[in-house]
């Protein structure tokens, strides 16, 4: 039972990446890159998050190199709390600051249990 559970748990922690990265083509991308730079980021930069975000919840369902992708993805998930939910005046704000931490906190626990054996890498 414990692989069938890591299986979803990959799918389930990798569905908001490719979500959010596939939102962001298209129409979502120009708003995207607004938000980013109103909150001092480089809209250039965009692009490279789409990337992460897509190719890396795909790795994920896959399980393919999962603990270097939850590793990067962990990263992400804190830099993005940083940079972009640091108003904790604002009661939504603190809820996506603590959502991504605790995605991050997800993320490392795959990053030191792997993706078990319904993966890629289990077939390497």
């Amino acid at each position: 039972m414990n692989n069938i559970i890591t299986l979803i748990a990959r799918i389930l922690i990798a569905h908001i990446f490719l979500l959010s990265g596939l939102s962001k083509l298209g129409a979502g991308y120009a708003a995207t890159q607004g938000y980013m730079e109103s909150m001092g980021m480089r809209g250039i930069l965009l692009p490279l998050v789409i990337a992460l975000e897509i190719g890396g919840g795909l790795a994920l369902i896959i399980g393919f190199f999962t603990r270097w992708i939850a590793l990067a993805l962990a990263g992400f998930c804190i830099a993005g709390a940083v940079v972009f939910h640091h108003d904790f005046a604002d009661q939504m704000q603190m809820i996506m600051f603590m959502k991504d931490f605790a995605m991050a906190g997800g993320l490392l626990l795959l990053y030191v249990h792997g993706a078990g054996p319904f993966s890629v890498d289990a077939k390497r």
